[in-house]
């Protein structure tokens, strides 16, 4: 019998996710479950490896029992992941020998200030297409072989390995068989050099980083192994790994150069398809693998915030002004405008265009009136101003106007973001049907390594449109809210 479906397994920032879709790109079976956020010290970011294990096979296992289908009927699994996210084991024991260190996480700060003073940025930007942040996978990987006990002498034994998320969950899967990345996860650890494509040695030096820990790094799309028979009654085929935002561009068929998308995730990604061309950005931008099918890779340009649908979560779970993410919509039309407030949701620091690991978050502009809803939509309003920033950098690094900008994401679902984003970009805002496009851009790159999928012209006819925002706001109000969030942006950087 031929199976009926593609299963995606979401690795994100706060939760572990399941998808099951069908051959029309439509949603069969989900499942979720969320997981511990660590934070050992400010700045601090980590979770919990085995949790991040135990959740995602947990939700596999229920989204096939909510339809009742077995193995049988799964084609094969694609993965996507937060990305930089850093998780080292011991190859032997299979257990991690330190909590996994989050993207999010400033520990390195420091680490990279010494890096740039010792003049590397150029040469690092050139090599990877990134900037030196302590985002980025490298400098989060010396830290734990610097700072737990043991790490560094078993490293250089050869007893203990690297990945990022996707990996890690293909370790596990395989029954410890098989140990990759693939490029788009590989071009986000700030150690693998995206014209060669292959692991730089100058800077694995530098960052003091043995070569025998890192992975395979192997295409977007293609076999990487199959899963033990143990966890499904029987082995399904592992068929592709994207990072989540390369893997929201490609389930959002952003196949041609120029096709952008923004994801409001926990943070907010918007990225611009540059084709063949790695397009060395001058506004702070990352140039970055989109993905890799056969022998050929494509490459993206990439703005990055910290946090979008996180700050979200921070309303609910540290202020208690709203109960659910839905409450956000209503509350935020409770009120004219934000009367003058500001959220600027830097927890974490900020990402592009502005690159301060530094500058933390602020409530700017309140006053004896300033009501609950207030807050709640300037947090909404915070995302789009983000947003705002990251696509006009795009645009003046590409030297051309981005048409049909797509969204996606969990907060996609809000129509007043949606429709305030519109408003302040001045253009129209396309919403797909399906906004769970990470999750389906990796069961696309999984269908296409088996022939689920025939070619990229099947996975297109699939994309279908559920709303297009048009903007609405006058030019003058526009420019004067746009200001308004600069100046806020401004007060929040350290020495400003």
């Amino acid at each position: 019998m031929t199976a009926k479906y593609i299963m995606a397994l979401d690795q994100g920032t706060t939760s572990s996710r399941c998808i099951i879709y069908d051959k029309q790109g439509m949603q069969i079976s989900s499942a979720q479950r969320e997981f511990r956020q660590i934070f050992p010290e400010a700045g601090w970011v980590e979770h919990d490896p085995m949790e991040i294990w135990s959740t995602q096979l947990e939700v596999a296992l229920e989204a096939l029992r909510h339809i009742n289908a077995k193995a049988d009927d799964i084609d094969s699994i694609g993965i996507t992941n937060q990305r930089e996210t850093t998780v080292v084991w011991d190859k032997r024991t299979g257990l991690p020998v330190y909590n996994a260190i989050v993207w999010q996480c400033r520990r390195t700060a420091g680490f990279c200030e010494d890096l740039k003073a010792e003049g590397l940025m150029d040469s690092y930007r050139e090599k990877t297409g990134l900037l030196i942040d302590p985002y980025f996978s490298g400098t989060k990987l010396n830290w734990i072989l610097e700072h737990v006990p043991d790490a560094r002498a078993k490293a250089e034994s050869g007893d203990l390995l690297f990945g990022t998320i996707e990996t890690w969950l293909i370790w596990k899967l395989t029954g410890g068989r098989v140990h990759v990345t693939d490029y788009s996860n590989a071009a986000r650890t700030m150690m693998f050099n995206i014209r060669t494509l292959k692991w730089d040695e100058e800077i694995l030096q530098r960052l003091n980083i043995p070569v025998s820990m890192l992975p395979e790094v192997r295409p977007s799309s293609c076999i990487y192994g199959e899963t033990d028979a143990e966890y499904f009654g029987r082995s399904i085929a592992i068929g592709g790994a994207a990072g989540d935002q390369q893997a929201a561009l490609f389930g959002q068929t952003c196949f041609g150069e120029g096709d952008a998308k923004n994801t409001f995730g926990t943070g907010g990604f918007v990225l611009v398809n540059t084709g063949s061309n790695i397009v060395r950005s001058g506004n702070g931008l990352l140039s970055t693998i989109a993905w890799g099918i056969g022998d050929h890779v494509e490459y993206a340009l990439e703005g990055s915030v910290f946090v979008s649908g996180a700050a979200i979560k921070w309303l609910r779970d540290e202020l208690g002004i709203i109960q659910s993410a839905a409450d956000t919509d209503g509350m935020a039309r409770l009120v004219e405008d934000t009367a003058g407030v500001y959220v600027v949701p830097a927890f974490t620091g900020l990402g592009a265009p502005y690159w301060d690991p530094y500058a933390r978050g602020g409530i700017l502009g309140i006053t004896r009136g300033t009501s609950r809803n207030h807050i709640v939509r300037a947090t909404l309003e915070s995302m789009a101003y983000q947003t705002y920033d990251l696509l006009k950098a795009i645009e003046e690094d590409m030297g051309q106007a981005i048409q049909n900008f797509k969204v996606d994401g969990g907060a996609a679902a809000n129509d007043f973001l949606l429709e305030f984003q519109a408003d302040i970009l001045g253009q129209d805002v396309y919403r797909p049907v399906c906004i769970e496009t990470t999750s389906l851009g990796a069961a696309y790159l999984a269908g296409l390594a088996t022939g689920f999928w025939k070619s990229k012209d099947d996975i297109v006819s699939n994309w279908k449109i559920d709303r297009i925002f048009h903007p609405k706001m006058d030019e003058e109000r526009r420019e004067k809210l746009i200001s308004g969030w600069h100046e806020a942006v401004a007060r929040i950087i350290p020495g400003h």
